[in-house]
C-alpha cells in the first residue's frame, strides 16, 4: 500500500465517521447530544480536509481546515455557554416545587 493509498483510506474512514455523527446530530435525544455531535462532525471534517490537502499537495486545504477548526471551536463554546445559561438539557439540582 502506498502512502497516498493509506491517506485515501484514512479519508474514507473519516468521512464515514462524519456520516455516523451526522446521524447522531439528526437523531440526538437531547440538545447537548446534538451539540457534541456537531463538534465531533466539524472536527472530523477538518481532519478530512487536512488529509485531502496532503493527498492533493495543496496547502490551501490545510489553512482552510485550521480556520474551520478554530471557528468550530468558538461556535461550540458559544453553544455550550447558551445551553448552560438557559439550562437546556441539563438536569436541575433544584428542590421539588422550586422552579428551574
Amino acid at each position: 500500500m502506498t502512502v497516498d493509498g493509506a491517506f485515501m483510506w484514512a479519508l474514507i474512514l473519516l468521512l464515514f465517521s462524519a456520516m455516523l455523527t451526522l446521524i447522531r446530530l439528526l437523531a440526538g435525544p437531547t440538545i447537548p447530544d446534538r451539540a457534541v455531535a456537531l463538534d465531533s462532525m466539524t472536527t472530523t471534517t477538518a481532519g478530512a480536509m487536512v488529509i485531502y490537502g496532503v493527498v492533493t499537495r495543496q496547502a490551501v486545504f490545510i489553512d482552510v481546515a485550521l480556520v474551520y477548526a478554530v471557528l468550530s471551536y468558538i461556535a461550540t463554546l458559544y453553544i455550550a455557554r447558551y445551553l448552560v445559561k438557559k439550562r437546556v438539557g441539563i438536569a436541575c439540582e433544584c428542590e421539588e416545587g422550586e422552579a428551574a
